[in-house]
């Protein structure tokens, strides 16, 4: 463990930021160039991914949170407020 760095003692990503982001881009350009049964799948997933977060997008537009429906779990018996 890296005791100099107390964000790695509880957790962390092998390739923190910016690395990360470029790792992971690189293992699936690397998994749709070699193995192309899988660029079917890839095009569904990203299809259906935006399907649904434009579809959550329109339901929290049209139909926002109000703050009477957000529980306080955090207080629950109405302490420190």
């Amino acid at each position: 463990m890296d005791s100099q760095n107390p964000e790695r003692r509880f957790g962390g990503s092998l390739f923190p930021g910016r690395t990360g982001l470029i790792a992971a881009v690189a293992v699936v350009a690397v998994l749709l160039i070699g193995l192309p049964a899988y660029r079917l799948f890839f095009l569904v997933s990203v299809l259906l991914g935006l399907a649904v977060a434009g579809a959550l997008h329109l339901w929290h537009k049209y139909k926002p949170v109000k703050g009477t429906d957000v529980h306080d779990d955090k207080h629950p018996l109405g302490l420190d407020q």
